[in-house]
């Protein structure tokens, strides 16, 4: 039996504030995920829905349990996950093209074959003829499409992804959900998506996990 792309086994986070007071974002909290499988995580605001990806790729330690990526425990940053955030994260001085290629020019990848890679990515966004325009000169819709472009040109094996669609209009939103899973069919990595909408959790995804408040 294969190890699962990621496990969290367990885990707990609690903060503590200025004033000593304790508070538990995640308490005994157990998922795994299989390689290539599209797990949806839903649940109230409030709950630790975000917390939880925080701590799968590593900005977040865990108060107590164990995080495990492909059978490994997990030290530092997960480096075989891509994290598309729930808010901006593209940046505005450089064009679509220069966001998609940026994590390959940070791993030293030469620069004519950086920009093969963006702008086949643009193309397969449907982003074809803007890599030149820069995020103001993009609407909602289409950073997305440039932020899942930037995630994905690295290849990696797990895919987070924070209510990455929540503040489009609901046809866009349906267009990229289809997208991505066009996509992920196509690579048929191991995807956490972090939704409050079940209607959204349900239509895309092989396994629904409930996190509940409280």
């Amino acid at each position: 039996m294969s190890a699962a792309a990621l496990a969290l086994e367990s885990v707990r986070v609690t903060f503590v504030s200025q004033d000593g007071t304790r508070y538990t974002a995640i308490h005994d909290t157990t998922l795994r995920v299989a390689p290539g499988e599209f797990v949806s995580v839903v649940g109230p605001t409030g709950c630790g829905k975000s917390t939880l990806l925080n701590v799968a790729v590593g900005l977040l330690q865990p108060s107590a349990g164990a995080v495990r990526v492909f059978g490994e425990p997990l030290s530092g940053l997960n480096r075989k996950a891509g994290y598309l955030f729930q808010t901006e994260a593209l940046m505005p001085w450089r064009t679509a093209l220069g966001n998609v290629t940026a994590g390959l020019e940070f791993r030293k990848i030469e620069e004519k074959e950086a920009k093969k890679r963006g702008e086949a990515w643009l193309q397969r966004v449907g982003l074809r003829g803007f890599g030149a325009r820069y995020p103001h000169q993009l609407s909602g819709g289409m950073r997305k499409r440039v932020a899942l472009a930037q995630t994905l040109i690295l290849d990696p094996e797990i895919i987070l992804m924070d209510e990455p669609f929540s503040a489009l209009d609901i046809q866009t939103r349906h267009l990229m959900e289809n997208q991505l899973l066009e996509i992920w069919s196509a690579n048929r990595k191991s995807v956490v998506f972090i939704t409050h909408d079940l209607e959204e959790a349900i239509s895309l995804s092989d396994r629904v996990v409930v996190l509940s408040a409280g």
